[in-house]
């Protein structure tokens, strides 16, 4: 495909990742999209991750629609391979192929034995991460023996669109949960008219509306904060923003807590809508689970997700400040409170535990037509 029709497909892509649509849906219609502009075996798998622990949340795959082999999860969790989604997501460049990860040859990688039993040879990663650097989600792109290889450009073309996927993904997260609401804690919805007007919203967001500067929900007055990131979700849907360019504001309520606000543009056959979802700009939630599951510190907790992330001993010494010496003796504290006897031992643990019932869940509520959730299932 020539550069012209890729740059066709880049905007019409980001385009899309701005609309305020379900995690699935958007994965279906990108795929249609970016297949033709780079061919692929059995398309693209389409994965959302916990950016506190990168972790996998959901896995969706538009041609297959299977459900992913616990096989393929014990190869990303427990094999020391040269390949994951984790050690691509928090690269410096957010890409890579199987066959470059293994110096040319992965003959001795379990990960492309297992592709080749499925037919496929080639796999190339790249991380969905917003402009602010969390990974959302990831997405895998497979070819069979014999297939051209993955070239730079194909390389640059993804990640021109990951960050507008990145932050579609996490918007499209935000919109399934405030429709599906499992706690008081869960972030609320408005949907406005072209004219300003809320024409419908979701329960609780009257509490976060009157809580930031100049609203009172009773009154009828929305917040200024609301009307901005509107008004540059409706620019960035026009094309009047730079591509890829997300509608986000933090504001500090009257409370005094700080609230995110994220803006999209409504896929509709009428008058163009604008969804805000309002939500706390809360701590990692992997936090709370590892608190009460296994009983950690805090500097534990701080460790242990370091440690999921992939980040060596001496890695974590220098985000923390603090000796090697001192993250081992937090990590043998660690290991002895989760019953485990290695790094990826508690990786695996901590996946299997409280992500993988996340992902089957995410799977069945894609054959029930249900938003798609992220984060661990606590």
């Amino acid at each position: 495909m020539g550069s012209y029709s890729r740059e066709r497909a880049l905007d019409r892509i980001v385009g899309l990742a701005g609309h305020g649509q379900d995690v699935v849906t958007l994965w279906s219609e990108v795929s249609e999209l970016l297949t033709p502009a780079l061919p692929n075996l059995s398309g693209p798998c389409w994965y959302t991750l916990d950016p506190a622990s990168l972790l996998i949340t959901s896995h969706f795959n538009p041609v297959l629609r299977e459900e992913l082999p616990r096989e393929m999860l014990e190869f990303e969790y427990y094999e020391d391979d040269v390949h994951d989604l984790a050690s691509v997501a928090r690269s410096d460049s957010g890409v890579s192929s199987l066959h470059e990860a293994a110096g040319g040859d992965p003959s001795s990688s379990p990960r492309w034995q297992a592709n080749m039993e499925m037919g496929g040879d080639q796999e190339l990663v790249v991380a969905l991460r917003t402009r602010t650097g969390e990974a959302w989600g990831s997405v895998t792109l497979y070819r069979g023996p014999g297939d051209r290889m993955f070239s730079d450009e194909d390389k640059e073309f993804l990640l021109a669109l990951a960050p507008a996927l990145g932050q579609g993904a996490r918007r499209a997260l935000l919109i399934g949960e405030a429709r599906d609401p499992d706690g008081p804690q869960a972030p609320s919805l408005l949907v406005l008219s072209a004219e300003g007007e809320v024409e419908s919203s979701t329960p609780g967001v009257e509490r976060w509306v009157s809580d930031l500067p100049g609203g009172d929900w009773a009154a009828g007055r929305l917040p200024a904060a609301v009307f901005s990131v509107a008004a540059q979700a409706r620019r960035s849907a026009e094309g009047r923003d730079a591509p890829g360019e997300v509608a986000v504001a933090r504001v500090l309520s009257g409370s005094g807590t700080w609230v995110v606000l994220h803006g999209a543009t409504m896929v509709s056959d009428g008058p163009q809508r604008v969804a805000v979802i309002v939500e706390p700009a809360h701590p990692a939630r992997i936090t709370p689970l590892l608190m009460a599951a296994y009983g950690l510190t805090e500097r534990e907790q701080e460790v242990t997700r370091l440690v999921l992330q992939g980040d060596s001993t001496g890695e974590i010494a220098e985000r923390l400040v603090v000796s090697p010496h001192t993250v081992q003796q937090h990590l043998k504290s660690v290991f002895e409170k989760t019953d485990v006897r290695s790094r990826r031992d508690l990786v695996g643990k901590v996946f299997f535990n409280h992500y993988e019932p996340r992902l089957r869940d995410n799977e069945q509520r894609v054959v029930d037509g249900r938003p798609l959730r992220g984060g661990p299932k606590i």
